[in-house]
């Protein structure tokens, strides 16, 4: 059984320069410009879309959004971000998450089948970026250099040790953070939850697959059970809003739901089930699949059947704009729950899995 990838709308989102960052509902909003994030997150999802199916119409697209990075390279260390619609760049280097966004798409070229020009640009790209990602701070920008690591070694990608090194510092320094910062009633590595929650249960997940002797399965397992507990609310998938957040002793907040939450727990949820065959994950991964087709709190889809996805959810109804991180998050989920479906489809295929 195979899902087609629906990619009008990003393919609407993108000129010659790179991906639009925002739109007016389905319309590309030029004065945003572009972002290094977005380009990233577009660049994986074709990358893998090529390795499943090379043709030239997804190669022309890996060559655009691969030149975007090739671009952001910044005169110092690191990548820039937001760049202008006049192709200027707005700042003088991007955040940690952009560096963490960037690296982890980068090993996608890297660990594909695409030609050897491509391949050798994104290692020159990774290796001149090393320095700054030893640098990074975020645990949310260390968790995408440690998914970044782990596409690499499972691919079997040689000459990748300083990488390793990066990756290997980045997972300890999350254990420790999660020990500092766990409560009995609080199994997480940060005082609150914020945006993009479910990587860092995922960048745990992979850390364990590489280094079975420590303990990151057990963080793994702690923190994605309890993000899962805080997100399932009636049955369906309710993120944290970003309308406060959730501090720890605090009250979560329900609006404004985001795409990249549903997201990036489809994709934590995918790699523990992967890893360890759980209904509990299998579970997750729906209701996070579900969550852009109606199955939310306010039972309103936020997809499209062309790939679009619009921006969120308001406690008074759907944002309908549809920009490109919202769209990506869409995508991603809509190709994690084809491979789901490919890879396990006796426990996938469901009403739940199949829209």
């Amino acid at each position: 059984m195979n899902f087609p990838i629906p990619l009008n709308h990003l393919d609407r989102m993108t000129d010659s320069t790179g991906l639009i960052q925002h739109a007016i509902y389905s319309i590309p909003r030029r004065d945003s410009g572009y972002t290094t994030d977005d380009n990233a997150r577009a660049l994986r999802l074709c990358v893998r879309l090529w390795n499943q199916d090379p043709e030239e119409r997804m190669l022309k697209r890996v060559t655009n959004y691969l030149s975007f990075l090739e671009f952001a390279r910044g005169i110092g260390r690191g990548f820039h971000n937001f760049l202008g619609y006049d192709r200027n760049w707005l700042d003088i280097e991007g955040c940690g998450d952009s560096q963490g966004q960037a690296v982890r798409a980068l090993a996608e070229v890297l660990g594909s089948g695409l030609p050897d020009g491509y391949r050798a640009v994104a290692r020159e790209l990774i290796e001149g970026v090393l320095p700054t990602l030893a640098d990074l701070r975020s645990l949310r920008a260390q968790s995408y250099v440690i998914l970044a690591y782990g596409h690499l070694w499972n691919a079997e990608v040689a000459d990748i040790e300083p990488l390793e090194s990066v990756a290997w510092s980045a997972a300890r320094r999350l254990a420790e953070c999660y020990g500092r910062a766990i409560q009995p009633d609080w199994r997480w590595f940060e005082s609150r939850m914020t945006y993009a929650n479910a990587v860092l249960p995922h960048a745990m997940y992979v850390a364990a697959k590489r280094w079975p002797q420590e303990n990151f399965l057990d963080i793994a397992q702690a923190s994605f059970t309890f993000l899962d507990e805080q997100t399932t609310s009636a049955g369906v998938f309710w993120p944290i809003g970003n309308e406060g957040w959730y501090p720890r002793g605090g009250e979560r907040a329900l609006y404004d739901q985001q795409p990249v939450e549903a997201g990036t727990m489809a994709e934590a949820a995918q790699a523990a089930f992967e890893l360890l065959g759980s209904a509990e994950h299998l579970a997750a991964f729906r209701r996070a699949h579900g969550w852009f087709h109606g199955r939310n709190s306010l039972a309103r889809p936020l997809a499209v059947v062309d790939g679009r996805c619009c921006d969120g959810l308001h406690a008074s109804g759907v944002n309908e704009n549809q920009g490109a991180e919202s769209t990506l998050a869409y995508l991603f989920t809509e190709m994690s729950n084809r491979e789901v479906v490919k890879m396990h489809g006796r426990y996938a295929v469901s009403e739940a899995i199949v829209t």
